[in-house]
């Protein structure tokens, strides 16, 4: 892993001395300059991490240093420190673009811990503009698919899209409630043959169950109160298009053998007539259920799940998905921002750094509502970590630690793997089937080890 460079810049060459060696074996690369203008020559080529300057430096001040580099690597955080600590002092450097205020005599442990924050606000502060800049190509590259991601997890969602969009085949679309599974489907319609044939979309948890049959099969002039003419259902509306059925884990019980046949035989039959008709829609279907969990308790037909489950596509969680975090919060910043006339174009590191912190239980959903709120409220030109909703801007990480320092505190192995699994199943939102994936295991394993724990 490359060392983080630090550049110093002090007019005494025994504090020099002792930070180069210090930080050296902290695990920094360090070189020193005792000029500001020798310091900004070298920072050219030696593409520092951190600048670590003096504020009072014989010639050209460390407060005009900080300046200059502010102005000319606007992702280079600098540290000021003085032997004179005030209010007034602190201001300034803070107000030349100082990214943190250290008073001498100080610790080197406290300059190391102090540089390591440094490193990740400058790497936070390069990504967010190296989003800022490239998310309108991510958007034009992503336009046909209508998804943006640049994460692992998110390419073999795309890779696996492009391979069977052209087929016809049933494809079960899968993930956590707002993570995009309805934009995979449009995406699957989009790459296909049938890209100039209508795309439907209908919830059939949103549709009341007395309804839903005459919704998605039609039916017949007078096959009920109201039915003055026939009416054609979604799946034949839908015509050589793309049908889509979301929610289709709340699909009622009296409508799974009747949805089975339907796929099977690819014809419907409206409701209050006995002719049936032929349908030529390619389906998908989507779910935010584990289907297998729903066979196995008899609320889902086995034979309708490896009917609708001919090739499955996972959605991942946003949590899963990295940086992607930072690339979709810039690209709803960019749209709420147009729309409210407000000119924001970018975030804070900070806030950049409580987005990926946060584990966004609602996932894009979640994040899209966020930034619209943050854009709102926005007073600045970039979104500022009080923008952002209380419980991402006070959140904490929560991991797994469990340690002691005395032996009868510590606790066997099986109890750290009981712990540790119950937290995964608790991140994924109980969803076994992800639990599994996360945690290397196939199903059948972790519902052993579950049975065992119970």
């Amino acid at each position: 892993m490359t060392k983080p460079r630090i550049l110093v810049v002090d007019d005494d060459r025994a504090t020099c001395e002792l930070l180069e060696e210090g930080l050296a074996r902290r695990g920094f690369e360090v070189a020193s300059r005792s000029s500001a203008e020798d310091a900004l020559v070298h920072a050219a080529t030696f593409l520092p991490d951190v600048v670590l300057t003096d504020l009072n430096l014989r010639g050209t001040g460390g407060l005009e240093l900080c300046r200059a580099i502010v102005d000319r690597w606007p992702p280079l955080p600098v540290i000021v420190i003085t032997a004179f600590g005030n209010l007034e002092t602190a201001i300034g450097a803070i107000r030349a673009g100082a990214y943190d205020f250290l008073v001498k005599p100080f610790e080197l442990d406290a300059v190391a811990l102090a540089l390591e924050r440094a490193v990740r606000h400058g790497a936070l502060y390069a990504e967010v503009r190296r989003l800022r800049e490239e998310v309108a190509a991510a958007r034009s590259a992503a336009s046909d698919r209508g998804i943006l991601g640049e994460s692992g997890a998110m390419r073999e969602v795309l890779d696996l899209v492009d391979r069977v969009a052209p087929s016809d085949a049933t494809i079960l679309v899968t993930g956590e409630s707002g993570t995009g599974k309805e934009l995979v489907a449009r995406a699957l319609h989009d790459r296909s043959p049938r890209q100039s044939e209508p795309f439907v979309a209908v919830n059939c948890s949103a549709i009341p169950e007395a309804l839903l049959e005459s919704e998605l099969f039609g039916h017949a002039k007078g096959a009920f109160t109201d039915a003055r003419e026939a009416r054609a259902g979604l799946f034949v509306r839908a015509g050589r298009g793309t049908l889509l059925l979301d929610e289709i884990g709340d699909l009622p019980a009296a409508m799974q053998p009747k949805l089975l046949r339907a796929l099977q035989e690819r014809v419907v039959r409206p409701v209050g007539s006995d002719r049936e008709m032929p349908f030529e829609a390619r389906i998908v279907c989507a779910t935010h259920k584990d289907l297998d969990a729903e066979v196995e308790a008899g609320r889902f037909r086995l034979d309708l799940f490896f009917r609708v489950n001919v090739i499955e596509i996972h959605v991942p969680p946003l949590r899963l998905r990295g940086h992607d975090v930072l690339l979709l919060a810039q690209h709803f910043l960019a749209q709420f921002a147009a729309r409210a006339g407000k000119p924001i174009d970018g975030l804070a590191p900070q806030t950049a750094e409580r987005l990926l912190r946060y584990a966004w239980p609602g996932n894009v959903r979640e994040l899209q509502n966020c930034i619209e709120r943050a854009v709102a409220l926005a007073r600045t030109k970039q979104l500022l970590p009080d923008d952002l909703p209380e419980r991402i801007r006070d959140q904490r990480s929560s991991h797994v630690l469990l340690t002691a320092d005395e032996p009868a505190d510590l606790v066997p192995l099986e109890e750290v793997e009981r712990r540790y699994v119950l937290r995964v199943l608790d991140v994924v939102g109980g969803n076994k089937k992800l639990a599994a994936q996360v945690l290397g295991l196939d199903r059948s394993t972790l519902y052993r080890r579950l049975e065992r724990w119970s």
